[in-house]
C-alpha cells in the first residue's frame, strides 16, 4: 500500500511540474509578444502623437503590412499633452531619420495598430531617438458626425 501511495504521489508531482512548464512557456511567449520582455534582436524608438486611441502596450507596429515591432510603453507628457510611445523595433530594419509614424486601423470595425512609412534620407534613425512626423489617430464618429451634419461650409455656399 505505501509503494502504491508513493506511485501516485510521484505521478501528481510530475503532472504538477509539467503544468507548472507550460504555464512558465505561455508567460514568457505573451511577455515577449507584447514587448514586456525585451529581445535582444532589437532597438527602441520613441514618438510623440497627439492621439493614440485604440493604441495599447503590446499593439503592432508594422511596415508595409509586416510586423517590424511592438509598442512597449505608452505615458502622457504633462507638458506637451502628447502620447509619448516608446516602440521596439526589429534590429534588421533600419529606418531613414525622415519616417513618419501614424496610427491606421484595420477597417471600419477593425484593431488599430501603429504603421511606418519609410522616407528616403540616406542616415538612419539610431536607437533611442524619437521619430519626428507622427499622426495620430482619426475619430470615425468625428468624420461621421462632420459628414452628417455638415461643418457650415454648405450654408455658405447657399444663396440668398
Amino acid at each position: 500500500m505505501a509503494a502504491r501511495v508513493m506511485a501516485e504521489s510521484r505521478s501528481e508531482i510530475l503532472v504538477g511540474a509539467a503544468v507548472l512548464a507550460v504555464a512558465l512557456g505561455f508567460a514568457a511567449y505573451a511577455a515577449r509578444g507584447t514587448g514586456l520582455m525585451r529581445t535582444p534582436d532589437s532597438y527602441p524608438l520613441t514618438a510623440s502623437f497627439r492621439s493614440i486611441e485604440g493604441i495599447t502596450v503590446g499593439s503592432d507596429v508594422r511596415l508595409a503590412g509586416v510586423k517590424v515591432g511592438t509598442v512597449t510603453d505608452l505615458t502622457l507628457n504633462p507638458a506637451t499633452f502628447f502620447a509619448d510611445a516608446r516602440i521596439s523595433m526589429r534590429k534588421d530594419v533600419l529606418l531613414p531619420v525622415d519616417s513618419t509614424i501614424l496610427v491606421s486601423s484595420e477597417g471600419l470595425l477593425g484593431g488599430s495598430f501603429i504603421e511606418i512609412l519609410p522616407g528616403g534620407a540616406m542616415e538612419n534613425l539610431e536607437p533611442g531617438t524619437e521619430i519626428e512626423d507622427t499622426q495620430g489617430a482619426v475619430s470615425v464618429i468625428t468624420l461621421l458626425l462632420k459628414f452628417v451634419g455638415g461643418d457650415g461650409a454648405s450654408e455658405e455656399l447657399a444663396v440668398p
